[in-house]
């Protein structure tokens, strides 16, 4: 059975050195990029580690690198979709490079969960610590601990201390908020996230931002708790004559909401438009299809993971790197009903 079809048994860095017809240090110089390899045989040997399929041993280039090849995360509001949803990407990004990931939930602000959280994850001897932070509140406690560790956060601000990446939660807002003006809604109401979490920060000031470009006023934001039971309340209690729109800012409340509009005999999107946030798999599916704004998570993911490894190798200077959400058109928003 050749090398090539031996599907159930991993290639060693020795089968990939016979099938390029090389020695098995050729092999090791070329992936740890060595530069005294001709380029001929740096492309005969990337080409036979890729019909191979093969890949390192984390035990072997950790042993090389003197590195655990292992990531620590910390997940605050772990139930939530977005942080869900990010974990997962960069679990699939880290796997694909040769890193694995230990993770931590901190599902409050108790001090006492997060000092765990850092000690369980730093004993374990990761490499960095990766902080998927949606709340101020656990940050600000992260902050006062020294882990002596290259960290990034997963956050739409910046930082004067850490790495940052975020899909942009400021500009998602301002797709979804313009997109109603463009239809001509002038009274929009918002169902923010709890203002602690960074990204309900950023949509709420994205939607403020929008009004403003237009001339309209944005008046008080509804301050929700991401779920749509929550979504259900403020839409039996809607007043037709405060809004002839909502941006709401998760699909969750959304969902909600639109239940309790028609459940108070309002129709979407005749007489409410509803534009929601995230694009959950189930969005296409909601009654109305739900208008929406898509964030890339497995882009993120491979974001969070280049900047993980750029503060291993010690880069110094903190970057903050931002990337670009999608708006969705469904069914859930339509032209402003005259008045």
């Amino acid at each position: 059975m050749s090398e090539l079809t031996r599907g159930w048994q991993r290639p060693s860095i020795y089968d990939v050195a016979k099938h390029a017809g090389v020695s098995h240090m050729t092999v090791s110089r070329v992936l740890n990029d060595h530069p005294n390899i001709r380029d001929s045989t740096r492309q005969r040997v990337l080409k036979a580690i890729e019909e191979m399929n093969y890949t390192r041993s984390s035990i072997a280039r950790a042993l090389a690198t003197r590195r655990a090849m292992r990531i620590g995360v910390l997940v605050d509001g772990p139930v939530q979709f977005g942080p869900n949803s990010t974990l997962r990407a960069l679990e699939a990004a880290a796997r694909d490079v040769g890193y694995a990931i230990s993770a931590f939930s901190i599902d409050d602000d108790d001090d006492a969960q997060l000092d765990a959280g850092v000690v369980e994850l730093v004993t374990q001897g990761v490499d960095a610590l990766c902080v998927i932070a949606p709340r101020a509140s656990s940050l600000e406690l992260l902050r006062q601990k020294s882990t002596g560790l290259p960290t990034i956060v997963i956050k739409a601000e910046s930082d004067d201390v850490w790495h940052t990446a975020a899909v942009d939660q400021r500009s998602g807002a301002r797709l979804a908020v313009d997109h109603l003006i463009e239809l001509g809604h002038r009274r929009i109401a918002h169902l923010a996230g709890p203002l602690d979490w960074y990204d309900a920060r950023e949509r709420e000031q994205g939607w403020r931002e929008s009004l403003a470009a237009a001339g309209l006023e944005a008046g008080e934001a509804i301050i929700g708790d991401w779920t749509s039971d929550y979504g259900y309340e403020v839409g039996k209690a809607f007043d037709p004559r405060s809004a002839t729109a909502v941006f709401a800012a998760n699909d969750q409340m959304a969902l909600g909401l639109v239940h309790g509009l028609v459940d108070k005999g309002l129709r979407v999107p005749e007489d409410v438009s509803v534009v929601g946030f995230d694009d959950v798999p189930d969005a296409r599916h909601f009654l109305p299809p739900l208008t929406t704004v898509r964030q890339d998570f497995s882009a993120l993911g491979e974001l969070a993971l280049q900047l993980v490894i750029a503060a291993i190798d010690g880069e110094d200077h903190t970057r903050h790197d931002r990337i670009a959400p999608v708006l969705v058109v469904r069914s859930s928003t339509a032209p402003a009903p005259r008045d």
